[in-house]
């Protein structure tokens, strides 16, 4: 009996060892290399993950990193523009003003220069303006008063300073007087009367110690009075060279 047990124990045993057995070749088999296969896919699929995550971190660093690296290099840039900017902004800025002082200064001396001229030219043809004027009004003025009564006050007026004359002058008259081989002429605004005539020979035979001829001639143009030419010598006492002298002052002036 304790045999028989003992052998039924060992059947059992070695049933459980093959049911074992079969077990483990079952699971094996059928359910553990699938979850093996399937625990294998899922870690290289986290892994395939957890690379890829890295890879997308170490791109993003790159990216942060060229991202960050460009800003700065662009700063730079940014603040050597603005210098340069500057730089040429106060060169140009230098510039011009130099140029606008220069050109002030120059201004500056040719008005210190030039406007002195300009107020005195200006000045200059005021004055002659004004004389001109004067002698165009003289010359419409006398030309009306002209007549003969005015010719033989003006042939006074040359008798009287002839009788007057410096010594030196009246040398120099009788000198250039006597060097006249030619005739004297006497060119008068209107006809002398014998009287005047008479009055005129006498007074420069007697001043002038002359006996050269006369000649008589009427010129118009004198205006009034009378021009006596003895050579080189010209006695003058007529309104248009009265007249012409003012003007010639005024252009003198």
């Amino acid at each position: 009996m304790g045999n028989a047990a003992l052998e039924l124990n060992w059947s059992t045993f070695l049933l459980e060892i093959i049911n074992f057995l079969i077990l483990v070749w079952i699971l094996k088999h059928f359910f553990y290399k699938p979850v093996l296969n399937v625990i294998a896919r899922r870690r290289r699929s986290i892994e395939k993950s957890l690379n890829d995550a890295n890879t997308l971190h170490e791109d993003a660093e790159a990216l942060r990193v060229q991202y960050e690296n460009r800003l700065a290099e662009w700063e730079k840039e940014r603040q050597a523009a603005h210098t340069s900017l500057n730089e040429e902004i106060e060169t140009e800025r230098a510039w011009r003003m130099e140029a606008l002082r220069a050109t002030l200064g120059e201004e500056r001396e040719k008005a210190q220069i030039i406007d002195p001229r300009a107020l005195e030219a200006s000045r200059l043809r005021m004055e002659e303006t004004a004389l001109a004027q004067g002698a165009q009004f003289s010359t419409r003025l006398l030309s009306a008063a002209a007549g003969p009564e005015l010719e033989h006050s003006l042939l006074d007026l040359l008798l009287k300073e002839l009788t007057s004359l410096p010594p030196e002058r009246l040398s120099t008259l009788r000198a250039a007087a006597g060097k006249t081989d030619d005739r004297i002429l006497v060119a008068s605004a209107y006809p002398l009367d014998d009287a005047a005539r008479l009055s005129l020979e006498h007074t420069l035979a007697s001043v002038l110690a002359v006996t050269t001829p006369y000649h008589y001639e009427q010129d118009k143009d004198l205006l009034a009075g009378l021009r006596v030419t003895m050579g080189s010598w010209v006695l003058r006492a007529n309104l248009q060279d009265e007249l012409k002298s003012f003007s010639e002052l005024a252009h003198e002036t």
